[in-house]
């Protein structure tokens, strides 16, 4: 089961960074490279905060003392038609000229990429080199949304508070690895509200936070080279009042909060560039490192169907990439 939790992950950073190719970007000069990187791939990393932060929660109310349920869920990020497209004009690059438009998908977009002509300083030798950006992959992706699946275990504790836990030991094979623990609280507190805790009402607060670590190596194939790796780390958290009305059959609940989070890539090692107008490759060390983040606040309105411990949920957010989610599970007392 643990293996589910990371497969679209896994499949989706490996996709992203090898399959597209990417190493071609590293053609431009290291300074426009990472820029073209950080445009190219910005979505996917948004969409994986907004989902890691999502499908924490199918109802306020928590469970008696030692009670527990388990979880299993897909978060579906929706990438607004904004971020499928990029203008390499607008990045303020000097070593980089389109061939033609300068208009290319993102990595949540969809088409060929632009074709680039490369005039920079490299090792401090003048080099020319041309390349196609990657195209977009969202056609190979589930409704067209960064997925992101959960499995988790949440646990009764002593005055009223629920512990989610969600954790999967290292797994992948020597060339792709990817380790993923994400923790949340839930507190409720409908007595606050008096009479309340007299109706189907329950209200919480919950505070979450996901961690996930994804390592692999590039074969070298498009660029030689040493030692050649790409890490890709998540940090997500979000903190949202919720409520639910809970009848026998059918639960309704919602939530409002913020959600935010950071994200690292780097492609580490020896990189071998050749180049049009040199006879000899030019080697680059550690050429990317970059930086995400991204935050706001969230809205969310679901349903769940109780047929006895087993549950069904279904839930939509309102943030800057709005997620479905959805899953089912199964909850003792």
């Amino acid at each position: 089961m643990k293996k589910i939790t990371l497969l679209c992950l896994l499949l989706l950073v490996t996709h992203i960074s090898r399959s597209q190719e990417l190493e071609s970007i590293l053609l431009a000069s290291k300074e426009d490279a990472n820029k073209l990187m950080k445009s190219y791939i910005n979505p996917a990393m948004k969409g994986l905060i907004y989902g890691m932060n999502s499908g924490w929660y199918h109802t306020a109310k928590v469970h008696k003392k030692l009670g527990f349920d388990v979880t299993i869920g897909l978060n579906a990020s929706m990438v607004p038609s904004k971020d499928e497209l990029f203008d390499i004009a607008g990045l303020g690059l000097t070593s980089i000229t389109p061939s033609g438009s300068s208009i290319t998908p993102t990595v949540a977009g969809s088409g060929d990429g632009a074709m680039l002509d490369v005039n920079a300083t490299v090792e401090g030798q003048t080099v020319t080199a041309s390349f196609e950006m990657p195209s977009g992959v969202s056609d190979d992706l589930p409704l067209g949304a960064v997925p992101t699946p959960s499995i988790q275990v949440g646990v009764g504790l002593p005055y009223k508070f629920d512990v989610m836990l969600r954790l999967v030991p290292e797994v992948g094979s020597d060339d792709v690895k990817g380790k993923l623990f994400g923790v949340g609280l839930k507190r409720e507190i409908t007595s606050i509200f008096g009479p309340a805790d007299k109706l189907p009402l329950h209200v919480s607060v919950l505070a979450a936070y996901t961690s996930m670590d994804v390592n692999y190596g590039i074969d070298g194939d498009i660029i030689p080279g040493q030692n050649q790796n790409a890490e890709f780390k998540l940090n997500a958290y979000t903190v949202q009042a919720i409520g639910s009305l809970n009848f026998p059959i059918i639960n309704v609940y919602g939530g409002l909060g913020y959600t935010g989070g950071s994200s690292t890539l780097k492609m580490q090692g020896t990189y071998e560039l050749q180049y049009n107008n040199i006879p000899t490759s030019i080697s680059v060390t550690d050429p990317i490192d970059l930086d995400f983040d991204t935050g706001g606040l969230r809205t969310t309105l679901g349903v769940r169907l109780s047929l006895g411990f087993f549950k069904i949920f279904a839930d939509y957010t309102l943030q800057e990439y709005n997620t479905l989610s959805a899953g089912m599970a199964f909850s003792f007392r």
